[in-house]
């Protein structure tokens, strides 16, 4: 299995800084617990609060059979957990992801923080509850904390079911999801109209579309927000990863561009989680130091763009 983008350029900046003496203390278990608790964010319908960074598993968890690829995920996932994470999502268009986070699931002993959301991509109502239910036995679960409909495809018949099954408590949460920047006017009409809990959708500090009605809509109605693509995937290590940081970095406790893109998506007021996907542990670790420290404000917000517009 070929690595990622996203991991390709990550490892390709360790290993430079690593060539110029530079520390990565900040890569070690716990790093940050010295900087306060794990920031969370209120799911809006509910009040429960959550870690503001997940994970996310497309591409990364779809290793299919593979033992020794299934070993390290199981890593990552431990990593995930021991950092204070919660929130993993998933689908069944992953490939295999769904399996595989069952797999690792079903090893690890302590979980008491799981978060579990995956989502129904199919079409009709007998088909999606065939779907859903088969993801269950995947992850090897009784119920999902959150439930998305993906792309919003047939979403009303979805939806239908949905609102039975957390009637009868077979979930927790309901949820549609957008990526890519597609279908945001029907995802605006969905939030207002239909009693949802969570919408997902594509935000990071190079595409911020998401800015100008869906995360203020989702304030306005109460929506939790998932943000998806939070590194683009992994076209913003690419792009940036050779220019150091800036220089006040330390302002928002950032020590890595995973970190600085990570508080630039978690820190705008209507989002509640980001889930950014990775196969290495010590990415891992990277990404759940930005759940830690000091968040940008407005200002410090409008100072991260325009320093990343610039370079």
């Amino acid at each position: 299995m070929q690595p990622n983008k996203q991991d390709v350029s990550r490892r390709t900046f360790l290993a430079s800084a690593a060539a110029l003496g530079v520390t990565c203390q900040f890569f070690a278990p716990n790093a940050f617990a010295s900087r306060g608790p794990i920031l969370k964010r209120s799911i809006p319908s509910t009040g429960e609060t959550i870690p503001v960074i997940g994970m996310g598993t497309w591409i990364t968890f779809n290793v299919g059979k593979n033992e020794a690829l299934r070993a390290k995920r199981l890593k990552v996932l431990q990593t995930f957990f021991d950092e204070g994470g919660a929130m993993i999502d998933s689908s069944p268009m992953y490939g295999s992801s769904e399996e595989v986070v069952g797999y690792c699931l079903r090893r690890m002993p302590n979980k008491p923080s799981l978060f579990s959301a995956t989502k129904v991509w199919t079409v009709s109502q007998w088909l999606g509850i065939r779907q859903m239910k088969k993801s269950e036995a995947l992850w090897g679960l009784d119920r999902f904390d959150l439930m998305q409909i993906h792309n919003l495809l047939d979403w009303q018949a979805h939806l239908e079911t949905l609102k039975e099954w957390k009637t009868q408590g077979r979930v927790r949460y309901v949820g549609i999801t957008t990526s890519h920047g597609r279908r945001h006017d029907d995802v605006e009409r969905v939030m207002a109209k239909e009693p949802i809990d969570f919408v997902q959708l594509t935000y990071n500090i190079l595409d911020r579309a998401a800015e100008k009605r869906l995360l203020p809509a989702a304030a306005e109605h109460g929506r939790a927000v998932i943000v998806n693509r939070p590194f683009r995937r992994g076209a913003l290590f690419d792009r940036f990863d050779r220019h150091p940081l800036p220089e006040w970095a330390p302002e928002i406790d950032c020590t890595n561009w995973a970190q600085f893109f990570l508080k630039f998506a978690i820190s705008h007021p209507a989002v509640t989680c980001a889930i950014p996907a990775t196969s290495q542990v010590a990415h891992m670790r990277e990404n759940m130091g930005a759940a830690y420290g000091r968040l940008p404000d407005a200002k410090m917000r409008k100072r991260m763009i325009t320093f990343v517009e610039n370079l």
